[in-house]
């Protein structure tokens, strides 16, 4: 059985808080947290940054990590990833990683490589958490995700999706973007054209989706503190010093 490489996408630019990965909390970078959790996974063989700017090269070098940088051309995460697979070939399970999710548990990680690994009909891999308020499940910047009985995902939407024709018949299950994917899988996904549903909804699982490729689906306990926003800084901050 081939090797698992977890990458971490990085860019600099954001439009809503630029540099992120370069922002110190605790006295570590964000990126540096975010690696440090990949490093714990027991199932990664390599943890490598993806970047196209030269401040996350120096900053990932400076602490010791792994990084590539790679075309400053690239639309999303995965064609970043891409190119680094391609130079890869004995990468056979990749684990798309953001490089805002400094509170990421390895355990979770680790879900997401199993499923991938030791899945053999399961194409993608993602995780998912409850939902416990109407104001998660309403905001359509928390997707949500619909699940079969086999733990394969049947839809991912921006909507309150299931429909309660019938109250307090099912859970909520709100999305956590990571992903794993068999190298066939990556690539595939990363060459389809973009689809009707992929475009109306803004997310591109879809794509995989309505192609008819299948994605497993862990349920976790823990409720990720991803880094858009100075306020998300803060909220990190305040996290790290309650559990000082």
């Amino acid at each position: 059985m081939g090797k698992t490489a977890i990458i971490i996408p990085a860019r600099y630019g954001s439009s809503r808080l630029e540099g992120k990965p370069l922002i110190e909390v605790g006295g570590k970078p964000i990126i540096q947290w975010v690696y440090e959790k990949a490093k714990a996974s027991k199932y990664a063989d390599s943890i490598i940054v993806a970047t196209d700017d030269q401040r996350i090269y120096d900053c990932v070098k400076f602490f010791g990590g792994e990084v590539e940088m790679t075309s400053t051309e690239h639309k999303c995460g995965s064609d970043r990833i891409r190119e680094v697979v391609d130079r890869h070939p004995e990468f056979d399970f990749i684990v798309n990683l953001q490089g805002d999710e400094p509170l990421i548990k390895p355990e979770s990680i680790d879900e997401v490589i199993a499923n991938v690994k030791f899945d053999n009909d399961a194409d993608l891999s993602t995780l998912v958490r409850p939902l416990n308020s109407d104001e998660e499940i309403d905001n359509p910047n928390q997707v949500k995700c619909v699940l079969g009985m086999n733990g394969y995902a049947l839809y991912f939407s921006r909507s309150r999706i299931p429909y309660e024709r019938n109250k307090d018949v099912v859970t909520f299950f709100g999305h956590i973007g990571i992903y794993g994917y068999k190298r066939d899988a990556l690539i595939r996904m990363t060459e389809l054209e973009q689809t009707p549903l992929e475009k109306t909804e803004s997310l591109e699982q879809l794509r995989a989706l309505e192609n008819g490729m299948r994605i497993k689906v862990s349920v976790v306990d823990f409720v990720p503190v991803g880094i858009d926003t100075p306020e998300d800084v803060e909220k990190f901050r305040n996290i790290l010093q309650m559990n000082l």
